[in-house]
């Protein structure tokens, strides 16, 4: 638990005055974006955009920002995480396991290989190169499956776990990975759907139709945020879906309290997402769950990722990120190797038909985060025909609350803190082999040739 602080009116000021520049920011990157169309082009978000503006004007740089600012900006980060997370699994039908694992089963696979490679390829490198080269301290293996398939949110959220293992410095390399990962993600993943399009690999491609045209969307695609039940005499329908995600970050901090008497280092905001499991599990056994609106839930996490991104962009602390440089700068290229060879080898024999739609949303994901995975795949498939965008959604109580982001990821650092880059690094590739004979026991994994011959068709040569 948190030692609680009285704040003074100067405080609360101090604060609003972060917020509110965190405001400016967004709309900046909403400006850029509607005055460049590239960046429309290859979707990177006005949160990011604004975030680097900041990033430009903080004290590394320009030093129009004060560094007052920066540190709250970077406090600020690593609270909003826990309202992205304590809504996850609230307002949500959670399927049964039967009834999702046919469908889900290769997209789960995918997910927990990617991220078991994604901590064991760096834990090895660190041991055996980093650390005995460049001192790079062991807890660096750990910042690429929080950054890259946790994003940035999980990034910024890391950093009081890093902090409690000694390394301060961790959430702004992370912060770092993220926006690495993030831009090649993009770029990459356009370029391989294109080639699949022109070798003829694609159900659906419409020649880059998904293009962003405008921001703005025209009337009648105006989009309805939230819908209330409440009525407004008894409270307002934001304030009653902010009380729901309030009790689930109380529940989070109980159990927090109760992790904490037995490992240390454990993050807030996984916790906060069961809490939120658990007002979802009464809620729905009472006539209230009717007032509860998914979409609302949404909303309002999506706010609090967009300022996420862009404070903790803004707080990036650019001295740490070149003390670190070769050892990132390796790894990145490593990573960037290795997610393109995964895309490649795994999902043909592992995605029946439409492989290449169906491993893109995957790729995207292991890469920059989920929302990444979907701007690829509906470049790829644009009007969901394939049952890409199904399998890829089915996966999700089975992998989102665990891995790329989710509890697991959280408790990497912890586990090489007390094990060591050597031991965690063998028994992640160890469970990457383990999964690939389970997929084999089960039918998932098929060869290219048997896939092709289970449908009567010739093999087409993976490329």
């Amino acid at each position: 638990m948190p030692d609680l602080l009285p704040l003074d009116e100067n405080s609360l000021g101090s604060l609003l005055l972060a917020v509110a520049g965190l405001g400016v920011l967004l709309l900046l990157g909403v400006l850029l974006r509607a005055l460049v169309p590239l960046l429309r082009r290859f979707f990177i978000p006005a949160a990011l955009l604004g975030g680097l503006v900041g990033l430009l004007l903080g004290p590394h740089a320009l030093g129009l920002v004060p560094e007052s600012i920066t540190t709250t900006w970077s406090g600020i980060a690593g609270i909003l995480i826990t309202i992205v997370f304590a809504p996850m699994l609230m307002g949500t039908h959670l399927p049964k396991v039967r009834e999702a694992a046919r469908e889900a089963a290769p997209h789960v696979f995918y997910s927990y290989f990617s991220s078991f490679a994604v901590v064991a390829v760096p834990a090895l490198l660190t041991f055996f190169v980093f650390t005995p080269l460049f001192g790079t301290t062991p807890i660096f293996s750990t910042i690429f499956e929080v950054s890259w398939p946790g994003g940035h949110g999980t990034a910024a959220g890391m950093e009081e776990a890093y902090t409690a293992l000694g390394w301060g410095d961790g959430s702004s390399v992370a912060l770092g990975s993220a926006t690495g990962g993030l831009v090649f993600g993009i770029v990459a993943g356009m370029v391989m759907i294109n080639i699949a399009a022109r070798t003829g690999q694609l159900a659906n491609y419409s020649g880059g139709g998904t293009e962003v045209a405008s921001d703005i969307l025209p009337e009648h695609e105006a989009q309805v945020e939230s819908t209330g039940r409440l009525q407004r005499a008894s409270l307002d329908n934001l304030a009653f879906h902010l009380s729901l995600i309030a009790v689930a970050v109380l529940l989070g901090y109980g159990l927090k309290y109760v992790v904490d008497m037995v490992i240390t280092g454990v993050p807030l905001f996984p916790l906060a997402m069961i809490g939120g499991l658990l007002v979802h599990l009464v809620i729905v056994r009472t006539p209230a769950q009717k007032l509860v609106d998914k979409a609302t839930l949404n909303s309002i996490a999506g706010v609090a990722l967009d300022f996420l991104v862009v404070s903790a962009v803004a707080s990036l602390s650019l001295p740490v990120l070149l003390e670190n440089w070769q050892a990132l700068a390796i790894t990145l290229t490593v990573m960037a190797v290795m997610s393109v060879a995964i895309f490649y080898w795994i999902g043909p024999r592992i995605f029946g038909e439409n492989w290449v739609e169906n491993s893109i949303v995957n790729f995207g994901a292991m890469t920059g985060v989920v929302s990444i995975g979907l701007v690829l795949l509906r470049a790829a498939d644009p009007n969901f025909r394939t049952g890409a965008f199904r399998g890829f959604a089915l996966r999700a109580p089975f992998a989102s609350p665990f891995v790329g982001g989710g509890l697991v990821t959280a408790m990497f650092p912890i586990a090489v803190a007390n094990w060591g880059n050597l031991g965690v690094g063998i028994t992640c590739a160890l469970l990457c082999a383990l999964l690939i004979g389970l997929a084999m026991l089960t039918g998932v994994w098929k060869s290219p040739s048997a896939r092709a011959a289970d449908r009567g068709e010739q093999s087409v040569p993976v490329r």
